[in-house]
């Protein structure tokens, strides 16, 4: 396993970032097969011979598989980590999952990791996700403390910049994408297969999510984008945290959505606007994408360009 000094392009922003990565010797399993669940989407969705989406824990869990046992991507909320276990154990008898790679730390997408691990998994992801996960944090929308997570459930590896693994057959590359949906959210690329998992950084379903809190902000995102762009082709398959796959053409067009929004609100907060005067102002206006929520996501917006106010402008000091 390598590990690499990754350079995040775009806009007067870069994050430069290295760091080091534990050698990983992993197994893996025989075949899966596909289901049904009440909202509509396959339980189980088979993209080849070794690599699934099973949605049982509530978010999109990428499933690869080899003879001695399983690699998941996100293994859903704590909530529903007995569903996902089950639905692995109907699918996937006798195999144990051997690595989980958290694309980031929210509870949505890591809430399994105690789960797993206790199972025998170990887990991967970047550094700051640890730190997330191992120490007690502040919930703004909840007003409230959160309490660190069981050690049982913090990444037994970490990464800063980018490193590479083998898992049976297949050859993975992954990386860092930074502060696009929080601070510490990470890609996962089956090379062979042509496949990303990219969690909540690519959305094809729902708004964008910048969790400001945590380092999430716009310029950002453009950057982890132009990072999992240069690494698609016509032929990648690129699997969100949620929703359905998608492929370039998509993620290239959601790029052009959010740097549209970027040049929008860059212009507006330098007029001292909130996030309630540029949904007056009309910023989310005529774009390709109806808002659910659009003043919560231009609060987020607001709070990342103010985070970042001295990249905005070169006459801003």
């Amino acid at each position: 396993m390598t590990d690499s000094t990754l350079t995040a392009a775009g806009h007067q922003r870069r994050q430069v970032l290295c760091g080091g990565v534990g050698l990983l010797a992993l197994g893996a399993l025989p075949g899966l097969a596909g289901a049904a669940q009440s909202s509509g989407a396959p339980a189980l969705e088979t993209l080849n011979d070794s690599l699934s989406i099973l949605r049982a824990g509530g978010c999109n869990t990428l499933v690869l598989r080899s003879g001695d046992g399983l690699l998941l991507v996100d293994g859903g909320s704590a909530e529903k980590s007995s569903a996902m276990l089950s639905q692995l154990r109907k699918f996937a008898s006798g195999s144990a999952v051997q690595l989980l790679f958290n694309t980031h730390w929210h509870a949505e997408q890591s809430g399994a990791n105690e789960a797993l691990a206790k199972a025998g998994a170990k887990i991967l992801a970047h550094e700051h996700t640890r730190l997330w996960l191992s120490t007690d944090h502040y919930q703004p929308r909840e007003e409230r403390y959160a309490k660190a997570r069981p050690k049982l459930a913090w990444p037994t590896q970490t990464f800063r910049g980018t490193g590479n693994l083998t898992f049976g057959s297949e050859y993975l590359e992954y990386g860092y994408l930074p502060l696009a949906h929080t601070d510490g959210d990470a890609y996962l690329f089956c090379r062979d297969s042509n496949v990303v998992a990219a969690g909540h950084v690519v959305t094809s379903s729902g708004d964008p999510e910048l969790d400001w809190f945590a380092g999430g902000w716009l310029g950002g995102r453009l950057d982890a984008l132009d990072i999992l762009l240069a690494r698609c082709d016509d032929k990648t398959r690129i699997v969100p945290a949620q929703g359905p796959v998608m492929t370039r053409d998509a993620l290239k067009a959601q790029r052009a959505l959010i740097q549209e929004v970027y040049d929008r609100s860059v212009k507006l907060v330098r007029k001292g606007m909130n996030s309630h005067d540029m949904v007056e102002a009309g910023v989310l206006r005529d774009l390709p994408h109806t808002w659910a929520d659009p003043e919560g996501f231009l609060y987020a917006v607001c709070k990342g360009l103010w985070a970042h106010h001295d990249m905005l402008s070169n006459d801003i000091v």
